[in-house]
């Protein structure tokens, strides 16, 4: 099914050829000036220089064949050279009909049945999520829906950081805390226990404890750094030490994550890349693509055009360690084994623009990927407080996911229950749903690659641009369609009819848009778009609710126009929710 801007731009680019002009100049988009018109096209004044003719006469030619054209009720050229265009009333009723019978509203990509990988998440093994791990977690879910809908097979991947210094440094301190344990005794030699020694409690304690001890035990820290590399050696004690952190901790990330309702397809990490580097290192090698430099071994990315000096990609130290880049390009190596996706998607804070720059010139210069290989990196900014700094705990310190989730629960819950009587239950229960609504809505609204300051006021408001807002809006469409199904309305077959006044047609107009949003997100990896999208539908509904009496309509034909029409706003919005990851109840 074709958009809207393709068929009325289909309409324009007949009469300009028709007209001896070239069609490329026909193209149309919704009016920046909607208190003038609904679409716009400037190809007049496009064209005039090519043709030698004042942009005036060239819209009056092509406007003069369209005036009795049935999909416009106006069509006017306006000097110097604009055409004003108003879509007709019966031809926006048959589209919006056409969308609510259609699957996934008549949207349609040609471009996709792609496979695509999406990195996001970053999690670390043994360590809790804390906010700087949420804009990861809820752009990266949404893109990767977002791809889902367009037709793409998706694949998403956690990537957790489970190899390195980190458990070193816990199989040394579970060591001095528990030296009794069968993995630190060099003369057992049966099998170890499989439920692990300790808890994620326990866990999460041990890290930053060790991790404080080995900057002032300089014997611990040489004992950590020896365990790491007889983990990497595939000691079978440090092995199976690392198997109990790797279940204890997938096991709280996996409940965190779910309780944020971002689910992954795959939980690697970077000990699956760990087989794939030294054959990959000594390929780059041998094919003359890695050289050494400073004892170092390195890949050069710089490229003709570069307007600035790009350092080098070091693929090994000196002292034959592997780095975080050295991982991610043999998990591409194990990616192009296992899935040989179309498109890799990277979502990381933006300040690591470079480290994904040389990660991406790199596999293409190694042949990893195609030289053409569609590699994207999405760059987020900061989530800050209110004094502009990255956000912050009441002490300072890093504020855990799961507290911050839990501060936004209650001031929704607060809010629910000043303003109205319901059951505590019922009052918990929702404020869960609408509060993670207000914390993710709150992040998605802003565009991936700006900061932006945490307000859980603001966010949790049931006015303007938040996730209260949006939700309040469906469950209201929810409650009058409920009434008109008990009240004997049947809500199958009905068709929209031609809107009658001004709201009704604005939140037609806001309907159509829906694929158009989708491509723009889908194109960009953009979530903010949909959340742009579904505040402008929401307004548009709410002023149509506020001007017209939904279910006191006298007129039998009319009410169910307006009850097909709201059926349409409510799939729309809740299709859209959905690939925000943000889910709704039936009641606030």
């Amino acid at each position: 099914m074709k958009t809207i801007i393709e068929l009325i731009t289909d309409e324009i680019k007949n009469v300009f050829a028709e007209c001896g002009y070239d069609e490329a100049y026909a193209k149309v988009t919704v009016s920046n000036r909607p208190d003038l018109c609904e679409f716009q096209c400037n190809g007049a004044m496009a064209a005039a220089k090519a043709y030698k003719k004042a942009p005036f006469m060239i819209a009056d030619e092509v406007v003069a064949k369209l005036a009795d054209n049935k999909m416009f009720s106006k069509i006017e050229s306006v000097k110097p050279g604009f055409i004003n265009i108003n879509i007709c009333e019966d031809y926006l009723a048959g589209y919006l009909n056409e969308m609510s019978e259609t699957e996934k509203f008549g949207y349609v990509n040609s471009e996709s049945n792609k496979t695509v990988i999406v990195d996001y998440g970053g999690a670390n093994a043994a360590k809790p999520l804390h906010v700087g791990h949420l804009r990861s977690a809820v752009i990266g879910e949404s893109v990767k829906r977002i791809n889902t809908f367009v037709g793409n097979k998706t694949i998403g991947d956690v990537h957790l950081g489970d190899w390195g210094l980190q458990m070193g440094l816990i199989i040394e301190e579970l060591r001095d805390r528990k030296p009794e344990l069968p993995y630190f005794d060099d003369s057992f030699t049966g099998e170890y226990p499989e439920e692990a020694p300790f808890t994620i409690s326990e866990l999460e304690e041990i890290y930053p404890a060790a991790s404080a001890k080995s900057k002032e035990d300089i014997a611990f820290a040489e004992r950590a750094h020896e365990a790491t590399l007889k983990l990497q050696s595939g000691d079978k004690a440090c092995r199976a030490i690392w198997h109990h952190i790797m279940n204890v901790s997938k096991a709280d990330l996996k409940k965190n994550y779910d309780n944020l309702n971002v689910h992954f397809d795959l939980w690697k990490g970077e000990s699956d890349a760990q087989p794939y580097i030294d054959d990959m290192v000594n390929k780059m090698i041998a094919d003359g693509i890695a050289y050494e430099s400073q004892g170092a071994t390195v890949v050069d990315i710089q490229q003709e055009g570069d307007t600035k000096e790009l350092p080098p990609c070091i693929v090994r130290k000196s002292d034959g360690a592997a780095l975080y880049a050295t991982s991610d390009l043999a998990t591409i190596v194990e990616r192009e084994k296992l899935y040989h996706p179309d498109t890799y998607i990277y979502l990381a804070d933006k300040r690591q623009e470079l480290h994904f720059t040389q990660v991406f010139r790199t596999a293409k210069k190694a042949g990893i990927v195609a030289p053409d290989a569609d590699m994207r990196f999405v760059g987020f900014g900061t989530m800050n407080g209110k004094d502009g700094k990255p956000f912050k705990t009441r002490s300072g310190g890093v504020m855990r996911l799961e507290h911050l989730i839990a501060d936004i629960d209650e001031a929704v819950y607060e809010k629910i229950m000043s303003n109205r009587t319901v059951e505590e239950t019922e009052a918990r229960d929702t404020a869960k749903i609408v509060g993670l609504a207000a914390l993710k809505y709150g992040d998605l609204s802003n565009q991936a690659s700006k900061d932006y300051v945490f307000d859980i006021e603001r966010f949790s408001s049931f006015e303007g641009n938040t996730g209260p807002y949006i939700l309040y809006t469906i469950v209201r469409i929810k409650s009058i369609l409920n009434k008109y199904t008990e009240n004997g309305g049947s809500t199958n077959n009905l068709k929209i009819m031609a809107a009658t006044e001004e709201s009704e047609k604005n939140l037609s107009l806001s309907l159509i848009k829906f694929a158009d949003i989708i491509d723009g997100a889908y194109r960009d990896n953009a979530p903010h778009k949909i959340c742009q999208f579904i505040y402008e539908v929401s307004n548009a509904f709410n002023g149509f609710y506020h001007n017209n009496k939904i279910l006191s309509e006298p007129d039998e034909a009319k009410k169910a126009s307006y009850i097909a029409l709201i059926s349409l706003t409510k799939s729309i919005l809740e299709q859209c929710i959905d690939l925000l990851a943000i889910e709704c109840p039936d009641r606030m």
